[in-house]
């Protein structure tokens, strides 16, 4: 097709390059971000102001190949008791930091797998939540569940404090596929999984799917999204495979010459994209897809949507903090990041100290650059009377963008956006924008 002839031209298949869910991206933060710098961020909370708490459990039963995720394996419920116990005590910790009249609008555990906690300590990590915060005025409780790792005994326990989104991790069906990303799980086993959320009133459900994984065709492709559309999920996320071995040394397992190359990882998204895109989901940004009434398609039309590290979301509460081990928090003043190791975040709150390790303060031209390549990442367009501080370079940024991919850009002085056929080089231009630079060691592929 002649757009990809274009596409090909300017790059797309060749470019690694950041996914843009912050800026600064997280390999600019450093350690000058300390302790007293976190603790002077949550005291700086205006009294009556609203936040969003993320919660990460670092631990998995087993290790999927492909996930470069923070997270570490155990075979026992062992290491799990000390570590709820320090997220306790960091709750305590964070909470006193802040004024007494804030409220917790959004809370979301994320992984790693949440639902490795059994229902004790899941019972006592939200009762600690609930005594510290509050989870009465919760606009959304969401947690990401693996099916091959849950029970309704669990799901009721999750239900019972609010939970109303849930997460489930699908990647692909396809038995081959599986065995070599290390995710073997069945298509019954997740429909199982659905229908336990569905009996404790919970039907917004996310599903992640994976393109450009090895062995993957396009008609397994076509075989699993058939399946995924039979679950009726509210939401999609239909993510690139990010083949990063320097970053995550488990996909060094994960044979390269059965990965898709870029002109077909291309193909494979297009064929998904057409699929759901015929069932009536919306896209969302660059690799999400939701139902009409969602509230992420709701955001996107109405220009509400954001983009965090969590990926799209309709939550713009400018202070999302975050607790656990590796745990990245994001306050109007820069980005700070808990220790990621496990052993070193326990022994800091232990201690009696807030686990900050490292970070960014941005300045007034990050924010700028950030405000503009988020409205490019959401709505392929960026525009500089949307930008909440204008900045006076801004319209250079702009400027100098068009003239670089003048058959790909339109711009009238104030808004730049993508031709249509041009929406998948957005992240090449994003990194342009942000000054980026792009090596082959640190990015994945921009497609």
């Amino acid at each position: 097709m002649e757009h990809k002839t274009h596409l090909r031209r300017l790059g797309l298949f060749d470019a690694k390059v950041p996914r843009f869910t912050s800026y600064p991206p997280a390999n600019r933060f450093s350690g000058d971000i300390d302790v007293a710098t976190t603790q002077s961020w949550l005291t700086a909370t205006p009294h009556g102001s609203e936040v969003s708490l993320y919660i990460h459990i670092p631990f998995c039963r087993r290790l999927c190949y492909f996930c470069a995720c923070r997270t570490q394996g155990t075979k026992t419920d062992a290491p799990l008791e000390r570590y709820v116990r320090t997220l306790i005590a960091e709750i305590d910790m964070v909470r006193e930091q802040l004024p007494v009249d804030v409220t917790v609008r959004r809370l979301h555990f994320g992984g790693g797998t949440p639902t490795l906690l059994s229902p004790d300590y899941l019972t006592a990590l939200l009762d600690a939540l609930h005594g510290s915060f509050g989870l009465d005025d919760l606009d959304e409780f969401s947690v990401e569940i693996d099916p091959t790792e849950v029970d309704k005994a669990r799901i009721d326990v999750l239900a019972r404090y609010g939970m109303n989104r849930a997460s489930l991790g699908v990647q692909d069906f396809d038995p081959r596929v599986q065995k070599a990303i290390g995710r073997e799980q069945g298509f019954d086993t997740t429909r199982a999984t659905v229908d336990l959320l569905a009996e404790a009133g919970i039907d917004e459900v996310n599903i992640d799917l994976l393109y450009g994984l090895p062995f993957q065709t396009m008609g397994s492709l076509e075989k699993t999204i058939d399946q995924v559309l039979q679950l009726n999920a509210s939401r999609l996320a239909l993510y690139g495979y990010a083949h990063v071995p320097w970053v995550s040394k488990r996909q060094v397992v994960i044979p390269f010459e059965a990965l898709p190359d870029p002109e077909t990882r291309f193909d494979l998204f297009e064929r998904a994209q057409k699929l759901l895109l015929g069932q009536g989901y919306l896209q969302v940004g660059i690799d999400h897809f939701a139902r009409p009434h969602d509230g992420l398609a709701r955001a996107m039309i109405d220009r509400r949507l954001a983009r965090s590290f969590q990926g799209y979301t309709d939550d713009r509460v400018p202070r999302l903090i975050g607790l656990g081990a590796s745990s990245i928090s994001k306050y109007p003043e820069g980005y700070v990041q808990n220790q990621p190791a496990t052993a070193m975040y326990q022994g800091m709150i232990e201690a009696g100290r807030l686990a900050a390790a490292r970070g960014v303060v941005l300045t007034p031209e990050d924010c700028a650059r950030g405000a503009l390549i988020e409205q490019l990442m959401c709505y392929f367009d960026a525009s500089l009377s949307a930008l909440h501080d204008p900045y006076p370079a801004a319209g250079q940024w702009l400027a100098h963008l068009a003239d670089e991919y003048p058959e790909a850009i339109d711009f009238d002085g104030d808004r730049l956006s993508l031709r249509r056929w041009a929406r998948p080089l957005v992240r090449i231009m994003a990194a342009q924008l942000g000054q980026t630079r792009t090596t082959p060691d640190t990015y994945s592929a921009a497609i």
